[in-house]
């Protein structure tokens, strides 16, 4: 009988959601919906002076927005603080843990004599001490960790991962004050939620060999490991500042698509054959550990803009138009009326070709959001003169009794252009400016199509009686 699948993404709540820690968490989700498991969400919120409300809320956001549903409730780690405590004294009651009384200064004094391979080792004089000779001092419980032969890890990504024993100590479980260390919570907690795919970044794969000794010595099943190498900026340097934006939020407030990034982060670092572009069907039937590479991946931001177009070109025109309007209220802005939302869902079809973000989007969209009369810009006003504006008054009673279909249209513009001796472009950049007020607008067709026959005549009367530039 097979087991279900259960994953987990365990962010610290001590700041925003990382790019790296979205694409863990994504990698996560894929895995466990792509095979019908669960997908569950633990807060470690154990570092009580660091760990904020506000930095849960905002993973929480990151992880909305991305479309990154997770079953049940969110845990939060400290909450288990008593179940973490009663293994680590089930541990010591079975002789696989101690006491250690060292104080710090001995701690210290110790590391400098035991130095192994450069690395500075503690071995307390406590591991096999008689329970008869302990102090009446405070104390810290530590893992009887092995100390011959090798702990190997086998993982999912990084291959087989050996560690030599006698380099690693007896970590604390513990503290002097009762309280338990995150080492301990982890494994406690992945065992107790069911956890079975432990996929995260290859910077805690030194760790899964220390959890995997409280794993051995509590008799429970060892969780498959997938250690995923890191993101790095475009120079091939860890993400950082530098690099530019690093919270998921600040991608959305950039405006791109959430699934433009999904698609783009489940790339950064995992292939299937060559596809680049991908639906959230494809990426769930598709994704595997087998497809995570071991080096680690670099941001692009060109390649993240072309796939965010593709995903904008692909999407439904009332999904888009919803998804704008998410992005509007999410970064302060005024959403658009009933009837302003109207003009840009009809507008979509046009408006979505060639642009890769919302603010492109929304630029290209100007013409429908601009009302009367247009504030004219610098460039385009250029194309407004004397002699223009006097076109644009007799072009306006061609276009009284047309039917405002686009193939016709098109044909009475450019009759009317032949029949002056013009150009379209000449005729087309003041319809821009009258239209948009820009110089670089959607097709003027387009934009005539859109707006109706009464708006149209009433921007081209506007711009054909304005003042001269």
């Amino acid at each position: 009988m097979s087991t279900e699948v259960v994953t987990r993404f365990a962010p610290s709540p001590t700041g925003f959601l990382h790019i790296g820690g979205a694409r863990t968490a994504l990698f996560n989700w894929l895995y466990a919906r792509g095979r019908g498991g669960k997908f569950l969400l633990r807060i470690e919120d154990t570092d009580r002076e660091r760990s904020t409300p506000e930095a849960t809320a905002a993973i929480l956001a990151g992880m909305d927005w991305l479309g990154l549903d997770y079953d049940g409730e969110a845990v939060s780690q400290a909450e288990g603080a008593d179940r973490h405590r009663a293994v680590a004294l089930e541990l010591l009651d079975a002789g696989k843990a101690y006491k250690c009384f060292a104080t710090q200064d001995e701690i210290e004094k110790q590391k400098k004599i035991t130095n192994k391979d450069g690395k500075a080792l503690f071995r307390s004089p406590w591991r096999d001490a008689d329970p008869s000779t302990h102090p009446d001092r405070p104390f810290v419980v530590r893992i009887k960790f092995p100390q011959e032969g090798h702990t190997i890890v086998h993982d999912a990504v990084q291959g087989d991962v050996q560690f030599r024993n006698s380099l690693m100590d007896d970590f604390v479980l513990l503290r002097s004050d009762g309280t338990p260390v995150y080492m301990l919570a982890v494994v406690v907690d992945d065992h107790d939620m069911g956890v079975t795919h432990v996929i995260r970044g290859d910077d805690h794969l030194n760790n899964a060999a220390r959890q995997m000794a409280i794993i051995e010595a509590m008799g429970w099943p060892v969780p498959t490991y997938a250690h995923i190498p890191l993101i790095h900026g475009p120079d091939g340097k860890k993400l950082s500042k530098r690099h530019g934006a690093l919270g998921v939020e600040e991608y959305r407030d950039m405006g791109y698509p959430a699934a433009g990034m999904r698609n783009y982060l489940t790339r950064l670092g995992w292939s299937h054959g060559d596809d680049e572009f991908f639906t959230d069907a494809q990426a769930r039937e598709w994704f595997d550990l087998k497809g995570i590479g071991k080096s680690p991946a670099r941001l692009d931001f060109k390649k993240l803009e072309n796939i965010c177009g593709q995903h904008i070109a692909a999407s439904d025109d009332a999904a888009l138009l919803h998804e704008l309007q998410a992005f509007l209220a999410a970064t302060g802005q005024p959403t658009l009326d009933p009837a302003k939302a109207a003009l840009v869902e009809a507008a979509m079809p046009v408006l979505k070709e060639r642009a890769k973000t919302f603010p492109e989007l929304l630029e290209k969209a100007h013409f429908c959001l601009a009302d009367r009369p247009l504030d004219i810009e610098p460039k385009a006003a250029k194309n407004l003169t004397s002699e223009s504006r006097g076109i644009l008054n007799d072009l306006t009673p061609q276009l009284q009794n047309a039917t405002w279909d686009r193939h016709e249209l098109e044909g009475r513009l450019n009759s009317f252009a032949e029949e002056r001796g013009l150009k379209f472009g000449q005729l087309a950049g003041p319809l821009r400016a009258a239209l948009a007020g820009r110089a670089a607008t959607p097709s003027v067709f387009d934009m005539m199509t859109v707006l109706g026959r009464d708006e149209v005549i009433a921007r081209l009367h506007d711009a054909g009686t304005a003042e001269g530039s």
